[in-house]
């Protein structure tokens, strides 16, 4: 029964369809099956690196190097056909990559993944059925009074449905992809290698830690029950922040591989470039205080920025928040050190700012004056956009792009990886950051840094 039709027609739920360029294609689960399929696009990768040279050679083709004519559009049409095809870590890692700064990461890579990230594939009705089956036995339709066999998303890790329960209430399913979890190591590594042969990642990006850092995300995000429950918490720490809705979770619906919540509706944030300014004003405004919410008074995050996380609804002016699988939360004493580092970069205190580097260990006392220096500027900067009792332009102190200089210095200089918490905190805020800047919006941001920073 086509659900999502259905409900289009009735008015009361519109959700969105899949991109056209995806296809229904098995998910190949074994790890020697998938360790295949990364050889085959190694091998083709290599033979279009080679050709694409060679016409180099004679003037028909623009590649200067073997790394340009690696990136050629030949290739990166295999790259994204694979990853579409594989799903799993190797294109959730993708989706990591693709949120980058051009800056940091090769600008053809991040432009490869950019095009992936909401393109995977989605199951056959014989994958999906036998994970029902596994997970609820084979009378499991009975627990719907409908389900919608084409899913309506498809990412990294899972594939969404449309439901209804038998009390009327639409549900979205998500349904792990066949046997994905026992995937992720082996296709880090592979796809890992792949692009360290052909040299794409910049020297001190310290990419062992952060795949390290990955693969503990991963291992989260593949429990639906973790999930759940996290969802569960985090719904009820936010619940008296009325611009924000989490969706319930249906426990009884739920398992490590099947995660059912209440279907909520809304655009993705991407989507809203074109709104009125009101509306883009109001998006960027919650989503930049949601952070120190998040940070200050949860002691929690959320910290995948992807923009398809976040629905705005707006004759409700809500923002629906969705994807809690890699959520976390923070220690006291990091989040104590982390207020008193936001609170010496506002105030510009350098001083101050460099003993609480050390203390958090972003930096050592041995590194370089180039690294300290990145540190300091990177971290007021930041504290700008709070300095002032006034609106800060996003669209006109192109914050992401100077920010964006001095993270490609700290990767070059850094000797040690920055401390674990950091990569999700840092994610979460420049994306954040970089939505800000694309909504095109000023803000007061010192009226956020009081409200929050100061009364918590």
């Amino acid at each position: 029964m086509d659900v999502s039709d259905k409900m289009d027609r009735k008015g009361e739920i519109k959700v969105p369809k899949l991109d056209s360029n995806c296809k229904q294609r098995s998910v190949t689960s074994s790890r020697l099956g998938r360790a295949v399929q990364f050889t085959s696009l190694f091998a083709g990768l290599t033979l279009g690196t080679a050709s694409e040279y060679t016409k180099s050679l004679f003037g028909w083709s623009d590649a200067t190097d073997m790394q340009s004519a690696m990136l050629s559009p030949q290739n990166m049409e295999r790259i994204v056909d694979k990853l579409c095809q594989l799903r799993g870590a190797a294109l959730k890692l993708g989706q990591v990559i693709s949120m980058q700064d051009p800056k940091t990461i090769s600008p053809q890579l991040i432009e490869i993944f950019d095009r992936v990230r909401q393109s995977a594939d989605y199951m056959p009705d014989s994958q999906v059925m036998k994970i029902m089956c596994d997970q609820f036995g084979n009378e499991w339709q009975t627990k719907f009074k409908a389900f919608d066999d084409k899913p309506f998303a498809a990412a990294s890790i899972g594939q969404v449905h449309c439901g209804i329960l038998h009390n009327d209430v639409d549900v979205a399913i998500k349904i792990q992809y066949l046997d994905i979890s026992k995937s992720i190591e082996s296709d880090l590594n592979n796809l890992i290698g792949m692009l360290r042969f052909f040299n794409l990642f910049p020297p001190g990006a310290f990419i062992d830690d952060v795949i390290e850092k990955l693969k503990r995300e991963l291992a989260w995000e593949v429990d639906y029950l973790r999930e759940g429950d996290f969802q569960t918490k985090y719904r009820d720490l936010i619940v008296a922040h009325h611009e924000f809705y989490v969706p319930k979770v249906y426990d009884e619906l739920t398992t490590t591989c099947v995660l059912t919540t209440e279907l909520v509706s809304g655009i993705t944030v991407d989507k809203c470039f074109e709104l009125d300014y009101e509306h883009r004003q109001f998006i960027g405004m919650s989503l930049l205080k949601l952070v120190f919410i998040e940070l200050f008074e949860m002691k929690c995050m959320q910290p995948d920025s992807n923009w398809s996380n976040y629905l705005y609804e707006q004759k409700s002016k809500r923002i629906m928040l969705l994807d809690f699988g890699a959520s976390r939360f923070y220690s006291d004493e990091f989040i104590n050190n982390y207020k008193e580092f936001l609170r010496a970069s506002v105030a510009d205190d350098r001083d101050k700012l460099y003993e609480l580097l050390i203390k958090m260990k972003f930096l050592t006392e041995d590194d370089s004056e180039v690294l300290v220096e990145a540190h300091m500027n990177a971290a007021m900067m930041f504290g700008e956009i709070f300095r002032n009792d006034g609106d800060f332009d996003f669209g006109e102190e192109n914050l992401s792009e100077r920010l964006s200089v001095e993270v490609a210095k700290m990767i070059e200089q850094r000797m040690s990886p920055p401390p674990e918490e950091v990569y999700s905190i840092n994610r979460k805020i420049s994306g954040i950051v970089s939505l800000c800047s694309k909504l095109n919006i000023k803000i007061n941001c010192r009226q956020i840094y009081n409200e929050i920073i100061e009364r918590t």
